[in-house]
């Protein structure tokens, strides 16, 4: 998928809405589906014939598993039986290369969520499982989400709280919009993003809505500046800069989205 699609931030929003009370199941995977279609979870299975119905125990299986070991489960009925599991709650990665926010690990979920630039996780009693986005179509009519269920390192990563993310991206801002400004020729600043916005779920802050919203429309700035034609010299002045940004978009992305976690922790 691409790295900036809204599916994993859309999954973790409004899945920890819903553990959190503010909606039901079914208007959060509505939600969910209205971003990008039908959802499935790729889940292992257990070849032993005695594995109850709608539960997944194998799910700490390893993760380099065949097609013929997986199965396709909707998600309204796998977050069911997550919860009925422990589910806690949900966080997000957004990783790039040489920065793997959001993830600890192990190396398969790491791989995989590297590759697809973003992931969900989901954090249950003792153990965290992994969620990893792919584009699912299937002839002309049916496009989708197939998600792929892997291990997740049970400790939680290390990422900047909202108050510390919101002034990183204020002050990186203010610096790529002087260095993009001062590109001569074609293609200078950001372009337009009117009705761009990624809200978060109902129970988040203010702040976090008002971060996340900012954040999501300059994660989209940065790729269709990606889009637009300009010289090797142009690049190479504005390329340090966008990296900067792109850094500290995706930290403002990530602690918007916890930030309904912090609200519970004491």
């Amino acid at each position: 998928m691409r790295t900036d699609s809204p599916i994993s931030p859309t999954l973790v929003a409004w899945a920890n809405a819903w553990l959190t009370g503010h909606v039901g199941l079914d208007e959060a995977v509505d939600r969910v589906e209205r971003a990008a279609g039908p959802q499935l979870v790729a889940v292992p299975v257990d070849a032993s014939p005695a594995t109850e119905a709608g539960h997944h125990p194998e799910l700490s299986a390893p993760a380099d598993l065949t097609v013929a070991e997986v199965t396709d489960v909707p998600l309204r009925g796998f977050l069911a039986d997550l919860r009925a599991d422990g589910l806690t709650s949900f966080r997000l990665a957004l990783p790039a290369p040489g920065d793997p926010l959001g993830l600890t690990g192990p190396p398969p979920f790491t791989r995989a969520a590297l590759d697809a630039g973003q992931a969900a996780i989901a954090v249950l009693a003792g153990r965290r499982l992994g969620l990893v986005p792919a584009a699912d179509r299937r002839g002309s009519s049916y496009a989708g989400v197939r998600w792929t269920a892997m291990p997740a390192a049970p400790n939680d990563a290390d990422i900047p709280q909202l108050a510390e993310a919101e002034h990183a991206l204020t002050l990186t801002m203010r610096s790529a919009t002087d260095a993009l400004v001062g590109v001569d020729g074609p293609a200078q600043g950001f372009p337009s993003l009117d009705g761009a916005d990624e809200a978060l779920a109902p129970g988040y802050p203010g702040r976090a809505h008002r971060l996340g919203a900012l954040a999501s429309r300059l994660a989209l700035a940065l790729r269709l500046a990606e889009e637009r034609g300009l010289t090797s010299g142009q690049l190479t002045a504005r390329g340090q800069a966008l990296r900067d940004l792109d850094r500290a978009v995706r930290r403002a992305r990530v602690a918007a989205h916890h930030a309904i976690v912090e609200l519970r922790t004491p």
